[in-house]
Order: C-alpha cells, then sequence, then structure tokens
C-alpha cells in the first residue's frame, strides 16, 4: 500500500487542499467527463469555484490545490488525478462561481489521467480537504493504481463512440479490455472525419475521394482489426489509396490531429460480407458521397 502524501507531495503541505470534484452542481456534468474533455476550461471552473459564505469550502487560505475527478467506472470511492495547480483568490469573482486564478505545474503532470486513488469511503458532500490531514481523515486515500497512458474511459456503447485518432491509438495500443471485446466481435460500416478547417471527409476503404464510408466486413476481429491498421503508426492509412495521398501532402501529424471515428451501423459476427458491403453502398449514397465527394463506385 502507498500512502497519498509520500507519492504526492506538495511544496507546501500547510496550504495545500485536496479537492475530490463529482459532479458540476447537483445535476450537472460529471467531473471525469469534464477533465476527459478537450475544452479544459468546464474542468478548470469545478475546481476554481468558489461558494458563498462556506470558507471551508474554498480555497481562500490556500496556496495550492491538488485536483482529482470521481472515476465511476471503477466505483464512488475511486478518483482519477487532475493536475496539481497553484491559486490566487481573485476579487470580484472572474465569473458568478469562479473566484480562483488556478496555475498549472509541471509536478506531477505527468500522472494527470493516469493516477488513480481509493478512498476508504466515499467523500460524500465533503469533497475539500487539507492536504496535511487527509491521510488521518476518515477517507484515508490510497494510491490505487498507475496507469501506462491516459485513461479513456470504458467502452461508451457502439452508438457513441466518437474518437480522435490520437485516442483510438492510446485504446489500441494498450488493448483496452472493454473497447477491444466490443470492437471484436462486430462486423460495421463506420466514418472518419477529418475536422481540419471546417471541411467534411468520410473515409472508405472501397473508394476514392473526399468522401468516405467504410466497412470492416470479413476481418476475423471485427471492427477492432480494422481500426488497428489506421492506429499503425507507421501507416497512418490503412492502405486507402487517397489517404496515402494525403499522407504525403499533409504528413502524419494532419491525420493523427484532425481524424475522428465513428460507427454508423453494426453486424453481428455471422453476417455475410456482402450485406455488410450493401449497406456500405447505402451509406454512400445517403451521404451522396459518389456525386459530391470522390467516390467513384
Amino acid at each position: 500500500m502507498i500512502n497519498f502524501s509520500d507519492f504526492l507531495p506538495v511544496p507546501d503541505p500547510a496550504r495545500t487542499k485536496v479537492k475530490f470534484n463529482i459532479r458540476a452542481g447537483a445535476d450537472g456534468v460529471p467531473a471525469w467527463e469534464l477533465l476527459q474533455s478537450e475544452d479544459q476550461e468546464p474542468w478548470l471552473n469545478m475546481t476554481r469555484y468558489r461558494a458563498e459564505g462556506n470558507s471551508n469550502n474554498n480555497l481562500d487560505e490556500a496556496d495550492f490545490v491538488l485536483a482529482f475527478a470521481q472515476y465511476p467506472l471503477y466505483g464512488p470511492n475511486f478518483f482519477i488525478f487532475g493536475g496539481l495547480f497553484e491559486t490566487r483568490l481573485v476579487v470580484p469573482k472572474i465569473n458568478k462561481d469562479s473566484g480562483y486564478v488556478l496555475t498549472p505545474m509541471l509536478q506531477h503532470s505527468e500522472y494527470i489521467r493516469r493516477l488513480i486513488v481509493k478512498l476508504d469511503i466515499p467523500p460524500g458532500q465533503s469533497y475539500l480537504r487539507w492536504y496535511e490531514t487527509l491521510q488521518k481523515s476518515l477517507i484515508k486515500p490510497i494510491i490505487y493504481e498507475l496507469a501506462p497512458d491516459t485513461k479513456l474511459g470504458a467502452f461508451p456503447g457502439y452508438q457513441n463512440v466518437l474518437l480522435r485518432h490520437s485516442e483510438m491509438q492510446r485504446i489500441i495500443k494498450n488493448a483496452e479490455p472493454s473497447w477491444r471485446n466490443a470492437l471484436s466481435n462486430i462486423k460495421a460500416v463506420y466514418v472518419i472525419t477529418d475536422t481540419s478547417d471546417g471541411l467534411l471527409y468520410v473515409i472508405t476503404d472501397t473508394s476514392d475521394g473526399l468522401l468516405y464510408v467504410g466497412s470492416a466486413s470479413g476481418e476475423a476481429d471485427g471492427l477492432w482489426q480494422r481500426w488497428t491498421a489506421y492506429a499503425n503508426v507507421n501507416k497512418l492509412t490503412g492502405g486507402n489509396i487517397k489517404l496515402e495521398a494525403l499522407l504525403k501532402e499533409r504528413g502524419p501529424e494532419h491525420i493523427v490531429n484532425h481524424f475522428q471515428y465513428s460507427i454508423l451501423e453494426i453486424f453481428d459476427k455471422k453476417t455475410h460480407g456482402d450485406t455488410i458491403l450493401q449497406r456500405e453502398a447505402f451509406w454512400k449514397k445517403a451521404l451522396n458521397s459518389r456525386e459530391n465527394g470522390l467516390n467513384a463506385n
């Protein structure tokens, strides 16, 4: 067992608080979702929230704060690290809720979205604690897990898949169990979207052009196997001719920074490949990609 304070030393223990964020307000977005988001302002707003008339739940007397987000995939007692910040009180408030300027610190930044702590009991409503007394409190945090890479969470359901290329690479590199199990057990028609410059490209294996729709119709490991080809750092295109041209023109950074992946339709692994190819053709027609894109057939 590794003690919380032994693993996460801070510049000034007497002036540091630890905040266990759960939700953005009583019925708001879970903290874990905000921590995962590309836009970090909502996540920072959770930590710099300043309540009225309750100094114990504020950061007024603190110079530093360790921020955590509840990690519901493991249970209510688990929290994932979201950063160490230097904090400064601002009067008047930045907005109606936020009363602090938070400055991210490099110390422990390598653990963000990787380090998970376990509490003896859920923190309930008293989720802001002083660092020095935390280890002796009833919640008694311990270091539970340090993931080898950023945790992206469990598979969210086929209808909710929306992955940036870099996220897909991490999932496949680490063979994240829930994702691998879900994607390996289906055939599918999928889309890849180039989000750069407001342009939309939907990528397929069987047609050329700016608009592509793709399918995993014959791979033994289903969609997991097909997307593994795209995640290959040495061949980011999965062998598609037009993607090869795009790679040559704009470089690998364009694919990693701008491509995102989603699923249009799923099929049982026993579904005949011809059926899936017919559905792929349907989606090309639905997206009008032959006429207004570069799908040749």
